[in-house]
């Protein structure tokens, strides 16, 4: 690990008199998605002053996971921290490095929170994992414990459909060669290491970059997160209501096949698209239209060539 002041890793732990889950809370795994780090900073200055108590179980806040994408005010460090992370015994990268530390400490939790922002506008949401399934991907068993979580943390959107989305894009980016492993690893963020090992996760988007009530929607989400697991001597919050839920799954990514591919319009996540409409043009000037209605997401201008351009979701009825 690089010694330098900006790059060490920290973390502050705390626990109740009282037996309970170990709950882990992380921020800026992205170094400049701020939003996360700040909340759990005011939360960190509640605790010391005594304004906030953990009653029960094990609270582990970590500020800034990526410092060294954090101190440069990037997205990355030397490469994406939530992508291909697990633990290596032959680390290449600094975030190789922070995944050797931060691996083993998700491990030793059974809940995740991690706070992210996003660049584009839009409203927050709320990423969540799989139904329950003993399949090879991504098998899963707390699929109730987790849907109950992100109802109560305070956004009205849930979007699934992360892990064998991205999947499919990576085999089709291989001619349909890729191994099962391939997809894992390249797929691996922190919430899919965290149920890999046993527990469940959800990723909390909170709104764009400088967003001023991005920081208050992630302190919110952390205060809810600690009643619902009774962390905290507060009232567990309501769920969002069925009729003001938004809950959509992802169901394809596309790529630039050019890095000169260009968007029809400035897309923003969320943004509905009708089927045939026009999202954009491969360099030579072929029309790109939407394969069926639904909404966009993720949509990547500057994405470079044979890379994730843009997702297409749809309603999930059934969430």
């Amino acid at each position: 690990m690089n010694a330098s002041r900006h790059h060490h890793l920290k973390l502050i732990q705390l626990s109740g008199e009282h037996a309970g889950p170990a709950l882990i809370i992380t921020g800026a795994i992205h170094g400049n998605e701020r939003c996360g780090a700040q909340a759990i900073q005011q939360i960190a200055r509640a605790l010391d002053s005594g304004a906030l108590l953990i009653r029960r179980g094990i609270l582990t806040l970590i500020p800034i996971a990526n410092p060294l994408a954090y101190v440069k005010g990037e997205r990355n460090g030397e490469r994406n921290l939530n992508r291909h992370l697990f633990p290596t015994a032959e680390p290449q990268d600094f975030e190789d490095r922070v995944a050797n530390w931060l691996c083993p400490l998700l491990a030793q939790h059974d809940v995740l929170l991690d706070l992210h922002s996003f660049s584009g506008t839009g409203e927050p949401f709320v990423m969540v994992g799989p139904r329950n399934n003993d399949g090879p991907l991504e098998p899963f068993q707390h699929e109730a414990q987790e849907r109950a979580l992100a109802r109560r943390l305070g956004v009205r959107r849930f979007v699934d459909g992360w892990l064998r989305t991205y999947g499919a894009g990576v085999q089709r980016r291989l001619h349909g060669s890729a191994a099962l492993q391939t997809v894992l690893r390249y797929g691996m963020g922190t919430t899919e290491y965290m149920r890999s090992v046993g527990g469940y996760a959800l990723t909390l988007e909170c709104g764009q970059h400088d967003d001023p009530q991005a920081p208050e929607v992630a302190y919110r989400a952390i205060l809810n997160t600690l009643a619902v697991l009774g962390m905290i001597d507060a009232p567990t919050p309501e769920p969002v209501s069925p009729e003001q839920m938004e809950a959509l799954s992802m169901v394809a990514v596309y790529d630039k096949q050019h890095a000169d591919d260009q968007f029809s319009r400035a897309w923003a996540s969320f943004d509905p698209v009708r089927q045939g409409e026009e999202i954009g043009r491969r360099v030579d000037g072929t029309p790109v239209l939407a394969e069926f209605a639904g909404r966009i997401l993720f949509p990547d201008a500057a994405a470079g060539a044979h890379s994730e351009w843009y997702y297409l979701t749809r309603v999930n009825p059934s969430f």
